[in-house]
C-alpha cells in the first residue's frame, strides 16, 4: 500500500503544472464552474465542504450505512472519479478495494489522502496494526483532535490546485479546525460524566480505539479493524464474561455493520443471568442520512457521545 500512496502522490504533484498551464480547465466538470471534488467517505466529504464552501461541488462515493472496508466500486464511481478535478480519500487502507481504481486514475488528476499528514507529522499518535509493512488503524476521526490535524493539509492541497481562492480556503479551514478543537474538549467533558468503572464501550468491530485513547474509555469489540474479519466463538464468550462479571449494562451496534454479533452478546449474557441491552446504534465508518444533524461529522460525534453517555451513565 506504500507503493499506492507514493504513486498517488506522484500523480498529484505531477498534475499541478498541467493544471497551472490549463487554468480554465478547473471546474470544467461542473455546470456552475465550481471545482469538482470527489471524496470516498462522508467524513472526508464533509471536511472538504467545510473548507471549500461555495467554490467546490463535492460528491461522496460512499453514502450513509456504507462499510468502506467492504465497499466495491461501481461503474458510476469510475465515471465520477474520471470527471473529477481533484479526488480526496481517507487513506491508511480504509478504502482497500478502491485502491486499485485510485491508482489507475489519469496522470493529470490530483489525488490526495487526507491522513497523509498524520503519517508524515503525527506518526507517534497513530495506532500500529499487524502487517508486513507499516500499517495503521484508519479510524482516526474518532479522536477529534487527530482528525483536526488533517484540515490544514486538505486546505493546502486545494490551494495548490486552486490558488485563486486561497484566502477563502485558509479562512474556512481555520474556522473548521477551531470548531473541531472545541468539540474535542466538549467530548471529554461529556464522557467524564460516566463513572470510570462504567466507561466501557463494547461494539461490533475495532473502530473505536482512537476514541478510547483520546477520551479515557475502555473499548472492546468482537471483530478486528476491518469488518471483513470474523468474530469467533471465543471472542463472543470472552466479552460475555466481561459484561457479566463487571455488570456492564449496555453494548452498541453500528450503522454500517450488521447487528447479529452484538445480538449474540445480549443472548449470551441472558443465558448467564445478566441483563444487557443494546444501548443504541453508533455511527462508525459512515455518516448519517441527508438533511439530519448526523449527516455532518460534528453531528455524528455529538450523536455518538450522547448515545454512549445516556446508555452507560
Amino acid at each position: 500500500m506504500a507503493t499506492v500512496r507514493r504513486t498517488l502522490w506522484t500523480l498529484a504533484v505531477g498534475a499541478l503544472p498541467w493544471l497551472a498551464m490549463l487554468g480554465c480547465g478547473l471546474g470544467g466538470g461542473d455546470p456552475s464552474g465550481r471545482l469538482r471534488v470527489v471524496c470516498t467517505t462522508g467524513q472526508v466529504g464533509d471536511m472538504l465542504r467545510r473548507i471549500g464552501g461555495e467554490h467546490l461541488a463535492v460528491e461522496v462515493l460512499m453514502g450513509p450505512g456504507v462499510d468502506p472496508h467492504l465497499y466495491k466500486p461501481t461503474p458510476g464511481d469510475r465515471r465520477r472519479l474520471n470527471a473529477a478535478d481533484i479526488v480526496f480519500y481517507s487513506g491508511l487502507h480504509l478504502e482497500g478495494r478502491l485502491a486499485a481504481l485510485l491508482e489507475r486514475l489519469p496522470s493529470r488528476k490530483p489525488v490526495f489522502a487526507v491522513t497523509e499528514v498524520l503519517v508524515k507529522e503525527h506518526k507517534d499518535r497513530l495506532r500500529a496494526t499487524e502487517g508486513g509493512e507499516a500499517t495503521y488503524d484508519p479510524h482516526v476521526w474518532f479522536d477529534v483532535s487527530l482528525w483536526a490535524c488533517c484540515v490544514d493539509y486538505a486546505a493546502a492541497r486545494l490551494i495548490e490546485v486552486d490558488p485563486a481562492n486561497a484566502a477563502d480556503y485558509r479562512r474556512n479551514a481555520d474556522r473548521y479546525r477551531a470548531e473541531l478543537e472545541a468539540l474535542h474538549r466538549e467530548v471529554k467533558q461529556q464522557l467524564a460524566q460516566i463513572p470510570k468503572e462504567r466507561r466501557v464501550l463494547v461494539s461490533a468491530h475495532d473502530a473505536f480505539a482512537y476514541f478510547g485513547r483520546a477520551y479515557d474509555v475502555e473499548v472492546r469489540s468482537l471483530q478486528g479493524i476491518s469488518t471483513a474479519d470474523e468474530a469467533d466463538l471465543g471472542s463472543v464468550n470472552r466479552l460475555v464474561d466481561l459484561l457479566a462479571t463487571r455488570k456492564i449494562k449496555a453494548v452498541f451496534v453500528e450503522s454500517s455493520v450488521p447487528p447479529r454479533n452484538v445480538q449474540a452478546l445480549v443472548q449470551g449474557c441472558a443465558a448467564r443471568g445478566h441483563l444487557v441491552k443494546v444501548g443504541g446504534e453508533l455511527y462508525s465508518d459512515a455518516l448519517g442520512p441527508p438533511n439530519t444533524p448526523e449527516a455532518t461529522y460534528v453531528g455524528v460525534v455529538r450523536y455518538n457521545v450522547k448515545t454512549i453517555v445516556e446508555a452507560l451513565r
